[in-house]
């Protein structure tokens, strides 16, 4: 089936499924822009096809989708012509994706970020495997959590969300399920059958109770109530002081503040207000907000400052302007959030 995917992304009808499989494993399957109208086309052709009572989206290689094309991303910027479409359209299929009427199961068996979390998690069955690890890390290039983490992460328990958003810290199976990020796990040497299974019958539901293996929570219990009593703050000075209070004798606590403080302070300052407004915010609604952030973004100075430092000149520090969370003032974090008139994003 060809939905104009070209050899980066693969469309099957097999049985009573259609699966999706991202097939560029040489770039950890970052999501290009054809990738993401080409997955759009087919679910909004397979949504009313008869023949379709399941999607499945799995991929190639080690890494399920390490996040966006971002190199492409910054050339495009440092060109003057910022690729605003690109997220736009990501935005509206992580948004499709969410309200898809018939199961959608993506199926991680390796590391997905960014990118690849909007094709995956806003799905009805989140499927990960021993292999597995996720992150949203972008506050660690001058970004923020974006695809849809404004609706994803603030209903993960104990601020688990807010933890992930602002360290951008990875996380396992065990730790993904348990929070609810997934909704299953299986075994990764069960994939083959769990997909043989899932074509012939086109019920996951049925199929996953054959599958489920329960997976262990990897954080500790110490951990997970440091992770409350510390991210749980009414602001981010707050998640700073508390951590700074107890960081002298507390090696959660000194290894937290030390992650920040190597963050963009913009990004942190603009992630943390998105993860809370977005706690009670629509999934259209929190896609907008996330637009409007992206258009300040790619604007802005950091996130060309983070990928250069990161990707460019590998290895190097980002130089982060503000320097400080100090020097970030809530007028700059309201300019990220403010309307764009005729601009907004269209769903």
């Amino acid at each position: 089936m060809d939905f104009g995917g070209g050899d980066e992304i693969r469309f099957e009808h097999l049985g009573r499924a259609g699966v999706v499989t991202l097939t560029r494993p040489q770039a950890l399957n970052a999501v290009t822009h054809r990738m993401i109208r080409a997955l759009d086309a087919a679910l909004a052709a397979w949504e009313t096809d008869q023949g379709v009572d399941v999607v499945l989206v799995k991929a190639e290689g080690r890494a399920f989708s390490a996040g966006g094309d971002i190199l492409h991303i910054y050339e495009a910027g440092r060109a003057g012509k910022p690729p605003v479409e690109f997220f736009a359209d990501e935005y509206r299929l992580n948004a499709r994706i969410n309200s898809f009427k018939k199961p959608y199961v993506a199926l991680i068996d390796g590391i997905v970020m960014g990118g690849g979390v909007g094709i995956s998690f806003h799905g009805s069955h989140r499927v990960m495997t021993e292999n597995a690890q996720f992150a949203m890390p972008e506050v660690g290039i001058g970004f923020f959590p974006d695809v849809g983490a404004s609706h994803l992460l603030p209903d993960l328990g104990g601020s688990f969300g807010m933890y992930l958003a602002l360290t951008g810290n990875r996380i396992r199976y065990g730790d993904a399920l348990w929070s609810g990020l997934a909704t299953h796990t299986i075994k990764a040497e069960d994939q083959r059958g769990f997909l043989d299974r899932l074509t012939l019958t086109g019920d996951p539901e049925s199929v996953l109770r054959g599958f489920f293996v329960q997976a262990k929570r990897e954080t500790d219990r110490p951990t997970l109530e440091a992770i409350v009593r510390h991210f749980s703050q009414p602001s981010l000075k707050a998640v700073i002081d508390s951590l700074e209070r107890t960081a002298g004798g507390d090696e959660f606590a000194a290894k937290t503040l030390a992650t920040l403080r190597t963050r963009s302070p913009t990004s942190l300052r603009v992630a943390w207000r998105q993860i809370s407004a977005g706690l009670t915010l629509s999934m259209d609604a929190c896609m907008k907000m996330e637009f409007r952030i992206l258009n300040r973004m790619l604007a802005g100075h950091d996130f060309y400052e983070g990928i250069r430092a990161a990707i460019i000149d590998k290895g190097s520090k980002p130089q982060w302007r503000p320097a400080n969370l100090g020097a970030v003032s809530e007028a700059d974090v309201d300019a990220y959030f403010a309307s764009l008139g005729d601009r907004e994003l269209d769903l």
